[in-house]
């Protein structure tokens, strides 16, 4: 902010463009902090999910994705089963 009052006071695109940002920073503050700090929130609650996994519903395991080729390989090593089997 300083810099542009200081430097660039009648670049007016640029004055808009800081405060968007800004804006949009404050926005996701609060979204985070009424997400209790996560980013993203929770498709199930962890007591279901826990159920699940007790009952045999739903699967543990661990994502690993190709660092270079993230969006096309990745695979789930499933917990408590030999490191062969992954689907």
């Amino acid at each position: 902010q300083n810099y542009l009052d200081n430097f660039w006071p009648d670049l007016k695109a640029a004055h808009e463009l800081f405060d968007s940002i800004v804006q949009a920073r404050r926005e996701r503050e609060s979204e985070s902090q009424e997400n209790h700090g996560k980013e993203y929130p929770e498709h199930l609650p962890v007591e279901v999910l826990e159920a699940g996994i007790k009952s045999g519903r739903y699967l543990q395991g661990t994502l690993n994705v190709n660092k270079h080729r993230a969006q096309l390989e990745a695979f789930v090593r499933l917990q408590g089963f030999g490191s062969k089997d992954t689907g």
